[in-house]
């Protein structure tokens, strides 16, 4: 079936599905670029970050963290311009520049490990948290920027619902199962690079009617509906395997 599926359908991140897959931002010193005290530093400075931890029930319910961010659009901000990041910085100065990263920045010592795309806020997108028993894709409006343990599924083309009804299914599942790592307790890696390996139909592949029913399957965290779906789509309905791909 997994054959039959790499054969016939493109890969998740492609040019054919105008999807790219990518992860949050790591910044190797989560203890000072993490508050969510909204008066910390300049308003320009905060970025609304999503947690891991803040999509645990299906939906984002943002917890109020924020990203210190020392980035503008061309690189690192200079601190002459932002006096009171400056100064919060001041305090952590030896922790940040005693980082890999900070070591090899010079003056810009003060930047996270990944650079910010200051454009994904303000972009539709799904984040699947990376250790999960079962695949969670969770819608995100325009609102927050992932941290790294959240992975990103950004598209140009998809309705981004609809989207998430198919990698909610037992299809989008039993990719990953194929390709992931299971660790202890019985928890998948939902890395990337597995991500990017899952196979979707062309967008405009999919009906109406199909999509209304990914869509509501997705809204109401209804893998067996977006299963039955899925399958149809697949062309998995007369497959001997069905059954074990519900489950």
């Amino acid at each position: 079936m997994l054959k039959y599926l790499e054969t016939h359908f493109h890969p998740l991140e492609s040019i054919e599905t105008g999807t790219k897959v990518g992860i949050g931002v790591a910044t190797g010193a989560d203890d000072v670029f993490l508050t969510t005290d909204s008066n910390l530093v300049e308003s320009s400075r905060l970025l609304p970050l999503a947690m891991a931890y803040d999509i645990k029930h299906g939906q984002l319910c943002w917890s109020g963290h924020y990203l210190v961010n020392p980035w503008g659009p061309e690189g690192p901000v200079d601190l002459a311009y932002f006096p009171r990041l400056r100064a919060y910085f001041a305090c952590p100065e030896s922790q940040l520049r005693g980082r890999h990263v900070g070591r090899r920045s010079g003056d810009r010592w003060y930047r996270t490990i990944d650079r910010v795309n200051h454009g994904l806020t303000a972009e539709p997108k799904l984040y699947v948290p990376d250790i999960k028993g079962r695949i969670e894709p969770v819608f995100d409006r325009r609102q927050t920027y992932p941290h790294h343990n959240l992975y990103v599924v950004q598209s140009a083309v998809w309705d981004h619902e609809v989207l998430g009804g198919l990698l909610l299914s037992a299809i989008g599942q039993f990719f990953v199962e194929c390709y992931g790592v299971r660790m202890r307790g019985g928890y998948l890696r939902f890395q990337a690079q597995y991500l990017r390996r899952i196979r979707v139909p062309r967008p405009e592949a999919i009906d109406a009617v199909q999509a209304r029913d990914l869509r509501d399957a997705f809204r109401r965290r209804d893998r067996r509906q977006a299963t039955d779906v899925a399958l149809r789509l697949y062309g998995l309905t007369e497959l001997p395997l069905e059954e074990a791909v519900r489950t």
